[in-house]
């Protein structure tokens, strides 16, 4: 069966290289506290996405 909702991969996205969205960074910034980590500030779409992808299993929200 095919996947009709694929996930495509942020490097792949049009708008990818557009800065994160209000969002994106919300939620990372709530994520990089529980991890103890920073987020810069410059991240792109992209780069927040997989930023997000990588906290969510270091926290256990993924």
């Amino acid at each position: 069966m095919t996947d009709r909702n694929p996930e495509k991969d942020p490097a792949d996205w049009v708008t990818g290289d557009e800065p994160m969205t209000g969002p994106q960074e919300s939620y990372l910034n709530t994520l990089a506290r529980e991890a103890g980590e920073h987020v810069p500030e410059d991240l792109t779409k992209a780069e927040a996405s997989e930023l997000i992808d990588e906290l969510q299993q270091e926290t256990g929200r993924g």
